[in-house]
């Protein structure tokens, strides 16, 4: 699996590196990706994390690279759902955002368990979690703002906002929703595989 990982990465970081719609914006864009690989890199001995997790921390990655080869507002496939829905927008940067709460509520909840952090109740755990997953959201939104303040005009693909006054707010919403969701849809699968790397610790 470890080498699948590293091909489908390096593939698809290769792929969105060859002439990006604006090379400013993809490097934005792929340099949590790029801090993503160096932290999973230096913690692969001391810190496995379970297998769901690396899968999910790669399709956010992917997401990450697709919009920074694109940016965000011009990613193709989100084109064509715009024109066929009707939408005003594309609206790839809401997929980026869900998976910007999917991916860490379940890497928050692995280090929270892992280290024993929360033992009360589980009820407290996702509370927790999704508490977790709207400061990471609004720090990113914080980063985006600052971005934007020191490069001017430069960093206006990296927002996205496309015009639409209430795109912060949103971003955060789909955040939530997507940290939510992965509690819901992924603790079960996720306790199995915890349970399996720590009785192997």
């Amino acid at each position: 699996m470890r080498y699948l990982w590293l091909g489908i990465f390096f593939a698809v970081l290769l792929w969105s590196a060859i002439d990006p719609k604006d090379q400013f914006t993809w490097f934005l864009e792929v340099v949590p990706a790029l801090i993503g690989f160096v932290l999973l890199a230096a913690t692969y001995k001391s810190f496995p994390l379970t297998p769901l997790l690396y899968t999910l921390i790669l399709i956010h990655m992917i997401i990450l690279m697709i919009g920074g080869h694109y940016t965000y507002a011009e990613v193709p496939l989100f084109d064509w759902i715009k024109e066929a829905l009707h939408q005003s927008r594309n609206n790839f940067d809401k997929l980026g955002h869900f998976f910007q709460g999917f991916e860490p509520a379940i890497l928050a909840r692995e280090i929270l368990l892992r280290k024993r952090i929360i033992t009360a109740s589980r009820a407290w755990l996702n509370y927790i979690i999704v508490s977790i997953v709207l400061a990471f959201s609004a720090f990113y939104e914080l980063i985006e703002w600052w971005v934007a303040a020191a490069t001017g005009d430069d960093a206006e693909a990296f927002l996205g906002t496309q015009g639409y006054v209430w795109d912060t707010q949103s971003d955060m919403m789909f955040a939530l929703i997507g940290g939510i969701t992965a509690l819901l849809l992924l603790s079960r699968l996720h306790d199995r595989q915890l349970k399996k790397i720590l009785s192997a610790s």
